[in-house]
């Protein structure tokens, strides 16, 4: 994992220790649905997209060191 100094985004406290901030940009009608499942699902809108990135991750992990990848 990369010094949190080469890290894009600050890092703040979060429950479990700490977190890093970051700044996504998305396209309306995807950003309207994100904040619709939230709505529903009575969680914030950072709740729905921390939990969408786990699973992305959980699917994506690779077995090798992806720093070593152009």
């Amino acid at each position: 994992m990369p010094s949190s100094k080469h890290r894009k985004g600050g890092v703040v406290s979060a429950a479990g220790g700490t977190a890093v901030r970051a700044s996504v940009s998305f396209p309306p009608d995807l950003y309207q649905l994100l904040e619709d499942i939230a709505h529903h699902k009575k969680v914030s809108l950072a709740w729905v997209i921390r939990e969408a990135a786990e699973r992305y991750a959980a699917v994506e992990r690779l077995p090798v060191n992806l720093a070593e990848k152009p």
